[in-house]
């Protein structure tokens, strides 16, 4: 793959995940600016999440019979035209419904990526190119805050929001001039039909499981949402038994035979079911109990970012000499930082920037070596099922996250939320060792299975 098509690639996956987190200091501004409703400041942050996270699957199976290119161009075109939109919205209405087109178009966009990078790079530099994308994502995930910060406390020309929001627009752009730099694969033989069934039984799932956990915390958790939960996980056990039924299954099964691939998509879940949450709890416990500006809390922030891209920077080459061990170490390491980031950050600013930074420096170090861990290791004839589930499973650990300790920040402020971040990620260290009980995927490992034709 030629520099120009990963920059394309990276530079798409950066506006994604930075899209994810970019209103988070943004939402007080915008309700004021709009005269919107806490509501509609929960769904601008919630609706990109929902779209971009029930999406994934579906379109990874669509990159197969369409080409990984051609669905790339789409996405990026919903994407960018989206971005434009919500940033000249006139009311509130029409962010949200900006902020859910965004979101579509990023999953559209997000397992094409990983499939031209697993199907169109040589073996041999794979590893390299999957710890840049990983390193991009750590990078990405906490320039939002950062960049929304800045431009909050800038606010040129009055539109320091609307910024913030057209930010990706400019990469978009650049990225539909070059697309005919990317590869333009597809799925193997056998692939070029989508099972319809299972798309509808995924999507319904999804929905019905992101809503309720996007929404629920500041609706009180009424009844519907319990119900949606319940209904979403007795879906999703559907369709993972219609996968082993119908002859072109949405997922292959065997994609997730081999047990290394199946604990890697887990730990990349239960990571992040406390990644965005440290994140976004930083952020309410500076302006809200510390009462710092936007600006002020993008600068506390920036050490973490900063550590987050050195941690990326040496990924590689501590994935390539420890293996499943460097992520057990970061991970671990993340949940001594959550107990410590309270009583740091009321302590002299260096001690703060020390903490904080370690943070980020683990927190590069899973993110740019794990996917590169799981989808290195996955034959091509099901690397768009795993690049569906991988981000699948990174986008509803980080939905989780976020409601689980949102309830326990309402219940016991930010010690006990941080008490639960360092619980997870203690979690995510655990299942990080059974991948180093794994040998290396073998092809016997992902035969098909027989299915029965539905």
């Amino acid at each position: 793959m030629r520099p120009v098509a990963q920059f394309v690639l990276l530079s798409g996956t950066f506006v994604q995940l930075m899209s994810v987190t970019i209103m988070q200091l943004a939402v007080p501004v915008i309700r004021h600016d709009l005269d919107a409703g806490p509501g509609v400041g929960q769904l601008t942050l919630a609706g990109y999440t929902l779209t971009y996270a029930c999406a994934l699957i579906t379109a990874a199976r669509l990159g197969d019979r369409f080409g990984y290119r051609r669905l790339f161009v789409a996405g990026t075109a919903v994407f960018t035209l989206a971005s434009v939109a919500g940033a000249v919205a006139p009311d509130a209405g029409t962010l949200v419904a900006a902020r859910l087109v965004q979101g579509l178009g990023s999953g559209l966009v997000a397992p094409q990526i990983l499939s031209m990078i697993r199907t169109a790079v040589p073996d041999d530099r794979r590893a390299r190119v999957l710890g840049r994308y990983g390193a991009t994502m750590a990078v990405a995930s906490l320039a939002g805050p950062v960049f929304s910060g800045v431009l909050l406390a800038l606010d040129p020309f009055g539109a320091g929001w609307r910024l913030a929001l057209a930010l990706p627009a400019p990469v978009g752009l650049l990225a539909l001039v070059l697309f005919r730099t990317l590869p333009d694969g597809r799925g193997p033989v056998g692939s070029s039909r989508v099972d319809p069934a299972g798309a509808a039984l995924s999507l319904t799932g999804l929905v019905l499981l992101v809503l309720p956990l996007t929404l629920g915390q500041d609706a009180g958790w009424p009844w519907w949402t319990w119900v949606s939960l319940v209904a979403g996980l007795g879906v999703l056990a559907a369709f993972a038994v219609s996968q082993r039924l119908v002859r072109y299954p949405l997922v292959r099964p065997e994609a997730v035979a081999a047990r290394t691939t199946r604990w890697g998509i887990g730990a990349v879940l239960v990571f992040n079911a406390g990644i965005p949450s440290f994140t976004l709890l930083l952020s309410l416990y500076l302006q809200g109990e510390l009462h710092r500006g936007p600006l002020w809390t993008a600068l506390t922030i920036a050490p973490y970012a900063v550590g987050a891209l050195l941690g990326s920077g040496v990924a590689e080459a501590a994935a390539r000499r420890y293996g499943p061990r460097a992520l057990a170490v970061a991970s671990g390491g993340l949940a001594v930082v959550s107990l410590l980031v309270v009583p740091a950050l009321g302590a002299p600013a260096p001690v703060s920037w020390v903490v904080l930074g370690a943070g980020g420096f683990a927190f590069g170090l899973f993110t740019a070596s794990a996917f590169s861990l799981v989808l290195n290791r996955v034959p091509v004839a099901v690397a768009s099922s795993v690049s569906g589930l991988l981000p699948t499973a990174q986008q509803l650990g980080g939905t989780l996250g976020v409601a689980l300790a949102g309830v326990v920040y309402a219940a016991g402020a930010m010690d006990a939320a941080m008490v639960y971040d360092a619980a997870v990620f203690v979690l995510a260290a655990a299942a990080t060792t059974r991948l180093r009980r794994e040998s290396p995927l073998a092809c016997d490992d992902l035969k098909p299975q027989p299915r029965r034709v539905s």
